[in-house]
């Protein structure tokens, strides 16, 4: 089948939800599908590319960044994915296309519907559904909301990444959602034997922005400085600044490494090198680097914020407490960090979890669906 996907960022733009796009395209594209992703450009990338049996095509926004989209540049997105992609679907023919994110993405799906009649599938990922991360769906998105049930309620299916992300979608908008979860290409993950590093290494991969509460992480590790530890803050973002100045102020700048935004190899290199991933997020759909921390075998320590509680069994495989709690989060890590032994099984663990969240599995059921939409009623 030929499937035409659109998402506002891909690799090496944007976050998350990119690069569960581009894993699930790929896997797509190796069972022969035809794909053609349409996105937003950003300095320094060719307007388009091929690889891993993907076509890429970047539109011009006005994006400056690779970790921000500003509200204008997603109206951008819209306008130009709205106008490619009808072009794209009258010359190329894709049977069927395929949007990540309501807000902005789905609205170009939309747009495009109605001019070409191309059915499409959306996939919700939070940040696109109301009340789910509340620094963006309590400011500008409460202006948009209004405008999106149609969206919603045109598309063929709606996918959500996580029963969270369901139920709270399911609060503003009246239509079927079914749950599949983001997956891991658990063969490019090698097997290899577990052991913890002296001193025990921490990575948080992810943007610099409230939602996640790197600032919180940081005050939670100065309160473990008796503990051995050493962590690298993976990403980028508009609390870069007061990150750096927390790490400063509490006399941290030896023992945490702040590398910047890597790209999706180095990133996974960094994951297998690690012992802990810690995400003490206040919202969250299902963390793509959660569930890479799963293949990759690392304890997670984390709060029970959306689908990033989906990964992690309290005691199991690393250790959970509420989002607003920075004491329990800091007292869950110390736990893990104080018994090597303890550490090695929380990770295996996470291995043993990882099955569940195979990128062949959710193939599958994305191939299910599209052939479902391709059908008909």
């Amino acid at each position: 089948m030929r499937i035409l996907i659109l998402n506002y960022e891909f690799p090496p733009v944007g976050g998350g939800g990119g690069r569960a796009s581009a894993d699930l395209g790929r896997a797509l594209a190796q069972r022969g599908h035809e794909l053609r992703i349409l996105t937003s450009s950003a300095p320094g990338l060719p307007r388009s590319s091929s690889f891993d049996g993907l076509d890429v095509i970047r539109l011009f926004t006005g994006r400056r960044s690779r970790t921000r989209a500003s509200l204008p540049v997603m109206l951008a997105y819209v306008v130009a994915a709205g106008a490619a992609g009808i072009a794209h679907v009258r010359s190329w023919k894709p049977d069927v296309l395929h949007a990540h994110f309501a807000v902005p993405t789905g609205l170009a799906a939309w747009a495009i519907h109605r001019v070409v009649r191309v059915p499409y599938l959306l996939t919700v990922h939070l940040g696109d559904v109301p009340g789910g991360v509340p620094e963006k769906t309590g400011g500008w998105f409460r202006w948009v909301q209004p405008w999106t049930p149609p969206i919603w309620k045109a598309a063929a299916r709606v996918v959500a990444v996580s029963e969270h992300t369901r139920q709270l979608a399911r609060q503003a908008y009246d239509v079927p959602i079914e749950v599949i979860p983001n997956g891991v290409d658990l063969e490019r993950w090698e097997p290899r034997l577990l052991q913890v590093a002296r001193p025990p290494r921490l990575i948080f991969a992810g943007r610099f922005q409230p939602q996640k509460n790197v600032v919180g992480l940081v005050e939670s590790l100065a309160r473990l400085r008796d503990l051995e530890w050493s962590c690298a803050l993976v990403g980028d973002g508009p609390q870069r600044r007061q990150v750096e100045g927390a790490i400063r102020e509490r006399g941290l700048s030896g023992r945490i490494e702040l590398p910047g935004w890597l790209d999706s190899a180095e990133v996974d290199r960094r994951l297998m090198e690690s012992d802990v991933l810690v995400l003490p997020s206040r919202s969250e759909g299902l963390p793509v680097v959660g569930v890479q921390a799963l293949a990759a075998g690392l304890a997670i320590v984390g709060t029970r914020a959306g689908g990033l509680a989906e990964l992690i069994e309290d005691g199991v495989n690393g250790r959970i407490s509420d989002p607003a709690d920075l004491d329990a989060f800091t007292q869950g890590l110390r736990w893990c960090l104080e018994d090597q032994d303890r550490l090695l099984g929380l990770r295996r663990a996470s291995l043993r979890k990882a099955a569940a969240y195979d990128l062949r599995s959710t193939a599958d059921a994305y191939e299910r669906l599209f052939a479902e939409i391709i059908a008909g009623p």
